[in-house]
């Protein structure tokens, strides 16, 4: 098996650092066989993979991995991902984590995830907080049946409903957490092809002339006494100043652990 490892590697490595092709290499052997790192590592008895030049040309096509096996592992959950979803990431589990950590774990809280996509995070905060009363809602309806099947998998009771936040307004809750699009059109020239190629534009750009579009929208609904962002590291202080304008108070910029501005907290009186 550290054979094929080493094959996968060698394929990989002039498309991506050495340790992403390690981890990527490992990835696949644990998916396709059910054979550990720790397994490979110890001499566990080769096998053959079905399908590995496949996986290895949509790869160095940059295709997500996710993608590739139509799931993933965060937080604890195994979620289904498509292109209809973005991939759940490190800092939206930090933003999770806020939201658990500074709310009543036992209280039967309203809690509404707008862009919901893969339900990731309805479906985590519902997970650690059963009594909790979770929503999800998302404009795409194959995000919506991506995370319908999420919660079914996870065994989450959690509401998922159609909504265009941008015309619709959702009735008032206890919490608003939201991951919105974010990136403008210009920043498209830094990102990676793997995003850009890959990932559903609708759940990432705002136009160039109005970033902060669904930022705004959402918190002038005042739909909930509290509510949480994640947001374009570029325009923390933005987000900040826009709130307090509508009357949010104790507002918060939180940065994650590579010490970026992403998340931020506000209350208001809903």
């Amino acid at each position: 098996m550290k054979e094929i490892v080493s094959h996968i590697v060698h394929q990989l490595q002039d498309y991506y650092p050495e340790y992403e092709a390690q981890e990527l290499a490992y990835w696949i052997v644990e998916e396709t066989t059910g054979i550990t790192r720790a397994q490979v590592l110890m001499g566990c008895t080769p096998k053959s993979i079905l399908n590995l030049s496949s996986i290895i040309k949509q790869l160095q096509e940059y295709t997500p991995i996710q993608y590739i096996f139509g799931h993933t592992k965060w937080m604890g959950l195994t979620l289904d991902v498509t292109p209809a979803t973005l991939i759940p990431r490190p800092e939206t589990a930090e933003l999770v984590d806020w939201v658990i950590a500074t709310n009543n774990q036992h209280a039967p809280l309203r809690i509404l995830d707008i862009g919901t996509g893969s339900g990731c995070i309805a479906i985590a905060l519902k997970h650690r907080c059963p009594k909790w009363i979770v929503q999800g809602v998302d404009i795409s309806n194959e995000a919506l049946k991506v995370a319908k099947k999420n919660g079914l998998t996870n065994e989450v009771d959690i509401k998922w409903e159609k909504m265009d936040i941008l015309s619709e307004t959702p009735d008032s809750v206890d919490i608003i957490v939201s991951n919105p699009p974010y990136i403008c059109h210009h920043e498209k020239a830094d990102m990676h092809t793997r995003v850009l190629d890959h990932e559903p534009h609708t759940a990432l750009f705002v136009p160039n002339d109005d970033p902060l579009l669904f930022y705004r929208r959402i918190a002038t609904l005042k739909a909930a006494p509290k509510l949480f962002f994640e947001i374009n590291e570029a325009y923390g202080n933005e987000v900040c100043e826009m709130m307090a304008k509508l009357g949010y108070t104790d507002i918060q910029l939180k940065h994650d652990i590579y010490g970026k501005p992403r998340m931020v907290f506000g209350r208001i009186k809903a």
